[in-house]
């Protein structure tokens, strides 16, 4: 009870009125990455429609698309997604010394893994509402893929 008030005022007055600005700083790079996260998954489904479109081989669609399942735990081609959020380095810093925000290595960590989770969703809600479609028409197929790369887009 003794300590409730003064800790209320010292939120209020030091902490309180700078998070808005705080959340803005940090929502830039974590969104960029994320952002990178949808980038990547829409390039390489666009690569897998064009390289059907130019074989219409069945066999090779079902390979690129069990490639795109190991997406998430690619590193080199997730590594332009991760780098977008290395920049919260550099903006938790003045966090780590104003705030006395620790760890800072810790959440870049946790948001990277929320971006391969993100991608690990992506990359199985795609086999999943293709997976049906592969027996269809191979004329079809393509555009199919389209519209289901769109839903998990959504």
């Amino acid at each position: 009870a003794s300590v409730s008030e003064p800790a209320q005022k010292c939120c209020t007055e030091n902490i309180q009125p700078f998070l808005t600005s705080i959340l803005e700083e940090l929502m830039g790079p974590v969104s960029s990455g994320f952002m990178e996260v949808r980038s990547l998954f829409d390039k390489e489904v666009n690569e897998i429609i064009q390289d059907f479109q130019k074989t219409s081989d069945m066999t090779r669609l079902k390979e690129n698309v069990d490639q795109l399942m190991t997406l998430p735990f690619n590193s080199v081609k997730m590594e332009p997604c991760y780098l977008k959020v290395n920049l919260l380095q550099e903006l938790l810093q003045d966090l780590k010394s104003r705030f006395k925000v620790y760890h800072i290595d810790f959440m870049i960590q946790r948001t990277q893994n929320f971006m391969q989770e993100l991608m690990e969703n992506a990359v199985y809600t795609f086999e999943q509402l293709f997976s049906p479609s592969r027996q269809a028409d191979s004329a079809k197929v393509a555009t199919t893929i389209e519209k289901v790369k769109l839903r998990v887009l959504k």
